[in-house]
């Protein structure tokens, strides 16, 4: 008899401790529901993104500086390989 009443109140404490859980859980997900729809209603539009501009093959935007940019390009990598070359 005391092994009966050991697992009718084992039972007891898991039925009303995932009632607990649930009923929390289900609240809190009402309660992010409902601030969704505030922040929604009362927060302002974000701005507007403006378009990308077309990027070349490389996947960089093209621009009027692409002659000093290569040129710059071309010789860090001329530098790092007479760096390297040397060690």
């Amino acid at each position: 008899m005391q092994e009966n009443d050991l697992l009718g109140e084992g039972l007891n404490l898991m039925v009303f401790g995932m009632g607990f859980v649930f009923v929390f859980l289900s609240l809190l997900v009402v309660a992010m529901m409902a601030m969704a729809k505030l922040v929604d209603r009362f927060a302002p539009e974000p701005p507007a993104i403006a378009p990308r501009r077309a990027a070349n093959a490389s996947g960089v935007p093209a621009t009027a500086d692409d002659g000093e940019l290569t040129a710059v390009m071309t010789a860090a990598i001329h530098r790092f390989r007479q760096d390297h070359n040397r060690h």
